[in-house]
């Protein structure tokens, strides 16, 4: 599981980072390599949540090959029913168009205005699980999927319903049976909830003998609605109106105006952004399992290739059937239990409102990127490793970590090496030395389990306006 697709359209380009191999702790250097570029393709409901995150995930389009934008339903969204109109993108197609040039002085790698239009079409819509018919979206999912000019995986975000996507999977079946298997080894879903019942009614009987690699997301509702009661104190300052008048609505071009926050300015709700920041090239290596974590959360293996949210209560047993609004954890206890342990609720959101900060202060660097020539803008910081970012060394062993980055502005550097105890399979912590150093060490405790992997992230933050975060996760396995 080594590269990805998503689907959203998008120009090619690189992301650099350091190279995946496995090497001794005390190994040679190794030379930092391109990564390759996740394929993306969204399908949204259109609901007043999704067009904020529209608004984002265009800032966002240089990052990705991007591969279809397309209208679905969902349980809340249906032609007729609470509907923003077939034309909804149109007003975010002709902004896009506006900041596209200065856009492009930032990165080349933006996709023209043109061939986004060209990938933005209707998919299922007519009503809640609608797949009975083809439609150009469903049409435009099967073409990408079965096309085997590009390998590559493709990241198939469900930020409605599941309809479009289940009736492109039903046509390769119905279709292309002999195709099944290696379409289920290139998709990829990050679903935010069950929107619909064609997860539960078509996808998992028919796809799940296949193991396609499936994230059904709860914790997004952190950065949703409720964020207000969910953030802890230090990071709502990132989502309150000054804030975003001042680094988002205000004065940044055509494309934010559009963004549908409260009234007063107060961030209102991007509950499909987690399904793209899972994607984002941050060098936090999140795509190579769900359980490793990153922008869009940290997940647990529940059944076959499905990934749901961990529940911090002991003891507790996930529904069989569909995980979303009615039995999610969540939102279960948004609904029913708030504010009872909020400790609880704070650990269950962690995996995603951990990386507020850095998540809004990139928003409003992109949002400078509309309307501020390069130079008065900033960039995030490239960071590297100087070694393999999977190395492997024995209990009681000091492992050396060494990294190196360059800032495009050349802004001043911090380091953090900090170890992601949650994604370990040690739950320990260790002591790491220098750890505001490029260069650092640690050792490993002598009561590691055998084959278990600690999970050690270098953090490197720029000193520019606003300071802008990437990272790079050194994977360290342990031997006997």
């Amino acid at each position: 599981m080594n590269n990805f697709r998503i689907l959203i359209l998008l120009g090619c380009s690189v992301v650099i980072c350091g190279i995946n191999m496995t090497g001794s702790s005390k190994g040679a250097m190794t030379r930092v390599e391109p990564e390759i570029r996740p394929r993306v393709i969204v399908t949204t409901d259109a609901e007043i949540d999704d067009e904020c995150s529209m608004v984002r995930f265009m800032l966002y389009m240089n990052d990705w090959d991007v591969e279809g934008i397309i209208t679905t339903s969902s349980q809340y969204h249906w032609e007729g029913h609470r509907w923003a109109g077939n034309d909804w993108m149109e007003p975010y197609l002709d902004a896009y168009e506006a900041v596209y040039p200065n856009l492009i002085k930032h990165d080349k790698n933006y996709p023209t205005p043109e061939y986004v239009r060209s990938i933005t079409v209707l998919g299922n819509i007519k009503s809640e699980g609608d797949m009975e018919e083809e439609t150009e979206g469903s049409d435009l999912i099967v073409k990408a999927l079965l096309d085997e000019s590009d390998e590559r995986p493709i990241w198939l975000q469900a930020w409605g319903g599941t309809n479009t996507i289940a009736r492109a999977l039903k046509t390769i079946e119905e279709r292309y049976p002999d195709k099944m298997q290696y379409v289920a080894n290139k998709a990829r879903l990050y679903c935010i909830w069950e929107q619909d019942p064609t997860y539960q009614e078509y996808i998992r009987p028919v796809w799940e003998p296949y193991n396609i690699l499936t994230i059904i997301s709860d914790q997004f509702w952190a950065v949703a609605y409720e964020w207000d009661k969910i953030q802890p104190e230090k990071q709502k300052a990132y989502f309150v109106a000054d804030w975003m008048k001042q680094n988002i609505l205000e004065k940044h071009g055509p494309l934010c105006s559009l963004y549908k926050a409260h009234d007063d300015g107060r961030f209102r709700s991007e509950g499909d952004s987690p399904s793209f920041f899972h994607t984002m090239p941050t060098g936090l290596r999140s795509m190579e399992s769900p359980a490793y974590g990153g922008w869009g959360g940290r997940y647990v293996n529940v059944r076959a290739n499905t990934w749901l949210d961990e529940v911090p209560e002991k003891g507790y047993v996930y529904p069989e059937g569909r995980w979303y609004t009615e039995s999610a954890w969540g939102r279960t206890y948004m609904r029913e239990r708030y504010p009872e342990k909020k400790e609880l609720m704070y650990e269950y959101f962690k995996p995603i409102w951990r990386w507020s900060e850095p998540l809004q202060k990139d928003f409003a660097a992109r949002a400078d990127w509309c309307v501020k020539p390069y130079n008065e803008a900033n960039h995030a910081p490239v960071v590297a490793l100087k070694h393999a970012r999977d190395l492997v060394a024995k209990r009681g062993e000091e492992v050396q970590l060494q990294s190196e980055a360059y800032d495009p502005d050349n802004d001043q550097l911090t380091y953090r090496w900090w170890q992601y105890v949650e994604a370990d399979s040690f739950s320990d912590r260790v002591s790491i030395e220098n750890a505001q150093k490029p260069k650092t060490a640690f050792r490993i405790p002598n009561n590691a389990k055998e084959g278990g992997t600690i999970h050690i992230i270098c953090e490197v933050t720029d000193n520019g306006t606003p300071n802008l975060t990437r990272y790079q996760r050194v994977m360290i396995k342990v031997q006997e």
